[in-house]
Order: structure tokens, then sequence, then C-alpha cells
């Protein structure tokens, strides 16, 4: 079947720009390895926990700052609810605890307690980027990538605050360093930014721009830190609601495994099942690696090209382990994410950052437990060791991030209830992010900003987002850049872009915390609450027990289902319809029923979608 977009890659910017497109009735097939949508944002369950895989501290989700998933949202007139936290997070720092306050004044005075004779340069410095901030990024709302944004906008935004933008401009191509210079001599406090832009862009002070660390010390104040009600099952599945509801196509499961070419263009891609798609404008939403390593025959490009994507430098390979801990192990006063840093001289080790967010949202796991899942760089050399020594080093790290968080909750190893790990390797398995690297290329000095893939490549029928592009990592800045490749096809085609309008309705709902059971589905009337609870029960198992031949997607109708996304159910359940006796089959093979509990009711759920979905 032919396509008007196809977009490669079904992270949060691939998403992002399927979505919208879809929103203006562009024929659009999305296509991804993984079985369920997000890449690096989702879920998975251990028995009736819900862990987030991978990104969990959002921003972009207030009503000031840089807020480039509500205006996506609003753009989509999609619903979905979302948790502020009090907080942005905590830094454990030199056996002190510093917070970090959305008012940024107040957070001055923390940060000056800790760096007691930099306290009126602490307050100079973030007057100073807060103003800037305002002038650049506020008071012209504005979602689109550099190399997108028109220069007629950018001339009215420079003229209205000229000061403010030349400084901005001037910090493109200086170090983070150099900046922290006009304002700092104590080197202590060197330290502490280097761990701040390490958690913000995965890079030191040294190597990270300053334009970039200039916007990111200030932006999370001002905009906030958020979580979708429910887990992070929600962001992804929303953005999956909003294309199949516009007739896209979710092709998971599929891998590009070579971009075709005609006259010269790119046309359309092959699958590893031997499937030929076309449309005549791509996305690729992955790394600039497999890019130009595995997607683009090299007779396309050149020498030189291959060599500048094959010497980006990675941001390094991290690890992730996932528990489950008794309740009272985790002490009041614990905020949801905490940054526990063990040696501020250097990026080691022992820095992970924890995050604990069954504190705000209490549907994730039972009443006498936390989740908490901590992620971290790891040094070891992860190519391909044979499986005794790969299972040998991922012991090595569980014990080690367990070592990590005992510090700073003790008990915690013996209230430990479950545990598991991610590698790198596990890390490219399911993301497709070489060697494990969460962040794609670094954002340093040399390869950050207009020096990565823009947002139009040498061919006007490809185009790219996600993090090897202008504005790198984050989940707001991967939805910029999809919004920013959405809106650069709908432009070459005629249609109308997204654009920021004064009084656009706001479909961002912060409800309160923490968030419970009785709270989630309850806009929703009582009949369709049910079934969506009866949905959220299934495990969404890798290799599902209830399915011997996966004829039926019985976890993607079931996941579809739990956010909403009810057309998007039937149309999947549609595709492999079963009788009324192997839908009881399935529910006798579902694990909860193999483990002794009652299983998921398939049968009920698909009733509903036969009886109530066109």
């Amino acid at each position: 079947m032919d396509y008007d977009v196809i977009v490669i890659g079904g992270g949060l910017s691939g998403l992002t720009a399927a979505s919208l497109l879809a929103k203006r009735h562009m024929k659009v097939a999305l296509i991804d390895k993984n079985y369920q949508p997000g890449g690096s944002c989702g879920i998975f369950k251990r028995w009736s926990v819900t862990f987030d895989q991978g990104s969990a501290m959002l921003y972009g989700f207030g009503e000031k700052g840089f807020n480039s998933h509500r205006f996506v949202f609003n753009c989509l007139e999609e619903p979905i609810d979302i948790i502020r936290h009090d907080l942005l997070y905590c830094v454990n720092y030199k056996d002190q605890r510093i917070y970090f306050w959305s008012d940024v004044e107040k957070f001055a005075d923390e940060l000056a307690k800790v760096f007691p004779s930099e306290k009126e340069n602490i307050h100079r410095f973030y007057r100073d980027m807060t103003k800037m901030y305002q002038h650049v990024m506020v008071e012209t709302p504005t979602y689109t990538t550099p190399d997108e944004t028109d220069p007629k906008q950018g001339l009215k935004s420079l003229l209205k605050h000229p000061i403010s933008y030349a400084k901005f401009l001037g910090y493109l191509n200086k170090s983070a360093r150099s900046l922290l210079q006009k304002y700092f001599t104590d080197p202590e406090i060197f330290n502490f930014f280097d761990k701040l832009t390490s958690t913000y862009c995965y890079a030191t002070v040294e190597e990270a721009p300053a334009v970039l660390a200039a916007v990111m010390f200030v932006d999370n104040h001002i905009g906030g830190s958020y979580y979708p009600a429910g887990s992070t099952l929600f962001l992804p599945g929303k953005l999956e609601k909003a294309i199949e509801e516009n007739s896209g196509d979710m092709l998971l499961e599929r891998e590009v495994i070579s971009i075709l070419f005609e006259d010269d263009k790119p046309v359309g891609v092959l699958l590893d099942d031997g499937t030929e798609l076309r449309a005549p404008n791509l996305i690729y939403s992955g790394t600039v690696w497999n890019l130009f390593g595995k997607l683009i025959d090299p007779s396309r490009t050149t020498q030189e090209q291959r060599d500048w994507a094959k010497n980006m430098v990675p941001t390094y390979p991290s690890v992730v382990l996932y528990a489950v801990v008794d309740r009272e192990v985790i002490p009041k006063g614990t905020l949801p994410i905490e940054m526990l840093v063990r040696n501020p001289e250097q990026l080691d080790e022992s820095e992970v950052t924890a995050y604990i967010l069954s504190i705000d949202d209490r549907t994730l796991c039972a009443e006498d437990e936390h989740t908490v899942v901590a992620i971290g760089p790891t040094f070891k050399d992860w190519n391909k060791p044979e499986k005794k020594a790969y299972q040998e080093k991922k012991k090595q790290e569980q014990e080690r991030l367990i070592s990590v968080l005992e510090k700073r909750f003790p008990g915690f190893k013996n209230a430990l209830r479950y545990a598991e790990l991610a590698t790198p390797r596990t890390i490219e398995r399911y993301t497709l992010k070489n060697g494990g690297a969460v962040a794609g290329p670094k954002q340093m000095l040399g390869q950050h900003m207009l020096k990565r893939l823009h947002t139009r490549t040498q061919w006007d029928t490809l185009f790219c987002c996600g993090e090897s592009t202008v504005m790198g990592t984050g989940t707001p800045t991967v939805t910029t850049e999809g919004l920013s490749a959405a809106n650069a096809i709908l432009k070459k085609v005629g249609k109308e872009p997204f654009v920021f309008r004064e009084g656009m309705q706001n479909y961002v709902r912060i409800v309160p915390k923490p968030f419970t059971k009785d709270q989630l589905y309850a806009d929703y009337d009582e009949r369709e609450r049910q079934v969506m609870l009866k949905a959220m029960r299934c495990r969404l198992c890798e290799q599902p027990t209830c399915i011997k031949n996966r004829s039926v997607d019985v976890r993607g109708i079931m996941r579809r289902v739990a956010v909403g996304n009810f057309f998007g159910a039937k149309k999947c359940w549609l595709k492999a319809p079963v009788d009324q006796e192997k839908l009881v089959q399935f529910e006798s093979n579902c694990i909860w029923n193999l483990e002794g509990e009652e299983p998921v009711q398939i049968t009920e759920v698909l009733s509903y979608l036969d009886e109530v979905v066109a």
C-alpha cells in the first residue's frame, strides 16, 4: 500500500511527526521494530507492577516555558492527564540535599547554602539567564528547530529584544564553562554544574555549548517537571491514538532494513520481511549511525558523509536497574526524582539518577511497595561477551547500583522484593540506540546544534527528527524535532503548518497527587471505565502465553484500550478476528490464569469493541 508519508522509528519524535501529519489528513505509516511504540518512553510490567522503561523525567507540559508537549497535545486536540511534581528533583551532593525549586530565586538561595562565597554571583547568574530566557523563549513562543525557523519570525523576535538575542547567539559556539567563568571563581561550583549538564544533555561544562546550558539551567524551573498520570504508557499511547483515529497505520514489530531510491531520491522502504512500502515523503527518526551505516546504500552518499556520521561521539552507555522495595525503606521527604552524586570531581559509575515515581503515582504498584528505576553510566565493555561473562557482568552491575541506592536509602538491599537490570545491549535491542547510548550523539561543541543532522536532508523527500538532529536529547526537544519535520512536509505539500496561536484550547489537565487507582479513568462513563481497567491488567508480555502463533495481537489491543484508543484497538482486532471459543482459550492461557489469578477478561473487552466502536 502506498502512503503520503512513511515514518521510520516510533520514538516520541516519530510519533509526534506522524500524529500531526495524520491530523492534517495525510495518509501516514509509522514503522517500529518494537511491539509497542515510544522508544525509550513507555512501560513494561512484572506481575501487577508497572515500570517506566526509560524516559520519565518529563518537561514541556507546563503553561510557561518550553512547553512543546502541551503545544502538541493542544494541536492534536487530545486530552491527557498529567501529574506535576512539587519540585523538579533533588541532587544529593557532598552529603547535602539540594532541592530544585520551581522558583528560580528560591533555588538560587538553596544553591548559595552549598557555595556561600558565590551567593551574589549565583543570584546574578540566574537573574541574567532568566531574563534572556524570558526574552528569547517565552515572550514569543515558537515550536520549531533553529534550522526551520522562519527568518521573518526570527527577525521580529530579534528586534524585540536585540541585546538578549545577541547574547544568546553569542553563546552558540562557546562552552558552558566559558559562560560560567563570567560569573564564578570557586572551582567547586564548576563541578556542580558539570553534574547538571551531564544530567540535561550528557556532556560536561567543557563539552556542552553555552547556548544549550543557558536555556537548560532555567527552563526546567520555569516549566516544571511532570509525569503522565497512570504511567508513561499514556504519552506514546495518546500519540498512537491520534495517528490511528486519523487513518494512520502503526506497523509494529517490523524493521526497516533499507531506504529505497529511484532517480537518486528516497521513495520508500524495504522491511525485514521483504515488503516494500512507498511514499513521496519519508521521515527518519533514529540515530545518525544507523541512517548512514545501515539504511542508505553507500553508493548514495560520500565517504566524507559516512566518516562524519561514524565519528560522531556518542553519549555514554547506560545501565538501568528496575526494582520493587518495601514502602517504608523510602523515607518521608524523598522526591520522585533524586540524583545521587558520590564523586563531585568527575563523572563516574557512582553517579545515578533514581526515579521513585510511585511517590506521586500510586497506580504503579501495591500500597506497601515503591518502584525504583535507577539509571547511570557503565564503563564496562559490553561488546558481545559470551553468555556466561555477560550474565556475570549483569550481576555485578546490578549489585553495584543496589549498593549506590543503599547509601541513600539504608536498608534498601534487605527491603528489595524484585530487581532486574537492562544493559546497553538490552537498550540497543529494544530501541536501536547504538551501543546503548541512550541520548544518541553528545550535544558537545563540534557536533552540536546545526552541526548535527538537519530536519531537511540533501534529498527533498527525506526528513529527519530525533536525538541525532539539531536540538539533541530530551523529550521536549525530540518532540519539537518531530513537530518541525511534520511542518516541513506540510509546507512542502501546501497544507497548513502547526503554529502557536493565542487562545488555543488547552487539553493538558493537571491532576491531584498522589494519583490513585480510584482516579484512573474517572472522567469516562462507568462501563467504559471498567473495560479500560480490565485492559490495563494486561501485562503486555514480551512472550505472550495467551496466544500461540501471534495471529491476534491481544497485548496490542489491550494497550490501546488502556489509553482510550478504542478505534485503534478495534482496527487491530479486525485484522485477525477469531471466534468465541478461541477467546476463551486465550483467557485460559493468560499468564495471570497460569499463575492462579483471574485472567485478563479478553472476551469482555473485545465484546465491548464489537458492540460500541464503529
